[in-house]
């Protein structure tokens, strides 16, 4: 009989692998248990702190044996917040682990074996990649404070600098802190529903060396918000915008639907692989820019496009794949529920002056039962991956090559899945590094029709 873990209890552990937030995971007499900050090779002795009916959470006493891949972490704050996870793992081994992420879930949870998965492939910068941050503001004795969150919890981290976070936006946080600072702008507390900004996110584009800064405020934008964004802009040339996102919601949700151009303009431009995407406050745009150039010629060969192929891009965004596959196939035709990425999409279009792409606000699981042909689809869903009967109806249309970006393996490897038993064959697994530093990977799955089962079904 095995024993049973009790709380507050001295185990002994060999950590086996990383969790899929980064943390270490061993097992004791068959008992799984998390250890934050252990990693894979390590022999700890630690204490349990958190105990569950199927796993159990625990704190490091002592290690016996060292990872000879631990590394000391760049950033002073690694291990309080709770942006970077893993950034105490030797980048070559972190890509090592990532492909093995997408390994166990295409095993575990696809039920697919024998599946090759290629090496992970690098980002072209391990530091400062992104081109976005978002940071918490809330109130203090002495006016207010501005950081990230702490890992694991709600509370504020008090930071000026962060490694990951591009220079471009780097330079305009290190403008924008000592301006807000010296203002009258007042932090929200939910506690007395008294004061008004609540976040800011500072979006840039690296090609164009141009910046956008979202303030999220509960209520209308005072006098003294308005004053602190003309500021900033006048400071910071690289600042083309300040734009008021209004929130008042109760939750911990970070942007609320209705945005107010405070000053400057509302978009930034961002080029990729020769063409520019403007860029609005409320559509996504891929947070590494250079990687996403890799990923995207990467799926461009993947398509194999001859010039005459109808193609669908779900979850479009501002349509950066949508343009770059037009410029191969016949016609593409572009769906994605965000209003203001598809007036961006269309917008990006034109200035492209690209014509044989089409593109429509809505979900992409009602948009497709709409179709009667089709023959090259590309995936690029949110981390909760595609609705069945989006895939459904795909499998009924049987194009003959379905490409599939995932930023989460977990959900890649149900709908792989779910095609697979329905006609498709993975023919490539590609990880990308699209997030160094993070327990997050990106996947490109290339599908083709097997075209025996296709014939029968119809």
């Amino acid at each position: 009989m095995k024993p049973k873990p009790r709380f507050n209890q001295k185990i002994n552990l060999t950590i086996q692998r990383l969790g899929i937030y980064g943390e270490g995971v061993g097992y004791w007499h068959g008992y799984t248990v998390f250890v934050e900050g252990a990693l894979p090779g390590e022999v700890i002795q630690a204490r349990l702190c958190e105990r569950k009916k199927a796993y159990g959470r625990a704190a490091t006493l002592s290690c016996s044996r060292l990872s000879p891949h631990r590394v000391l972490p760049s950033c002073p704050l690694f291990g309080r917040c709770g942006g970077c996870q893993i950034m105490h793992l030797d980048y070559n081994e972190q890509l090592v682990l990532k492909r093995q992420r997408v390994i166990d879930s295409l095993e575990r949870i696809g039920k697919l074996k024998g599946i090759e998965v290629l090496p992970c492939l690098p980002s072209p910068s391990s530091l400062h990649y992104r081109n976005k941050i978002q940071l918490l503001v809330v109130p203090s004795e002495n006016g207010l404070k501005i950081g990230l969150y702490a890992r694991n919890s709600h509370d504020l981290v008090e930071m000026e600098k962060c490694f990951i976070h591009a220079p471009l936006g780097e330079k305009v946080l290190e403008r924008l802190l000592p301006l807000l600072k010296a203002s009258s702008v007042t932090a929200y507390d939910p506690k007395t529903g008294s004061g008004e900004l609540r976040y800011l996110l500072i979006k840039s584009a690296l090609s164009t060396d141009q910046a956008m800064v979202i303030l999220v405020t509960k209520g209308a934008p005072s006098r003294e918000l308005c004053a602190f964004a003309h500021a900033l802009k006048e400071t910071c040339g690289e600042v083309r915008g300040v734009v008021r996102n209004e929130n008042e919601s109760a939750d911990n949700t970070v942007l609320g639907s209705s945005y107010q151009l405070l000053v400057g303009e509302g978009a930034i431009e961002e080029r990729l692989l020769g063409l520019s995407f403007k860029v609005s406050p409320a559509s996504f745009f891929q947070v590494n820019p250079l990687q996403a150039e890799v990923l995207y010629k990467q799926a461009l060969s993947l398509a194999d496009l001859q010039g005459d192929e109808t193609l669908l891009d779900a979850y479009c965004g501002v349509g950066a794949l949508s343009l770059l596959m037009a410029q191969r196939a016949g016609k593409v035709l572009g769906i994605d529920c965000v209003s203001q990425a598809i007036a961006d999409a269309k917008n990006n279009a034109q200035n492209n002056q690209i014509c044989n792409v089409e593109f429509a606000c809505g979900l992409a699981e009602e948009f497709i039962p709409t179709l009667r042909s089709l023959d090259v689809a590309l995936l690029n869903p949110p981390r909760r991956g595609c609705d069945s009967s989006l895939l459904q109806r795909l499998s009924e249309l049987a194009p003959r090559r379905i490409l599939y970006i995932s930023c989460d393996p977990a959900t890649l490897a149900r709908d792989l899945a779910f095609l697979n038993e329905r006609g498709f064959s993975i023919d490539t697994v590609q990880p990308f590094d699209m997030f160094p530093q993070t327990a997050h990977v990106e996947t490109l799955v290339c599908l083709d029709r097997d075209f025996v089962q296709s014939r029968v079904t119809l």
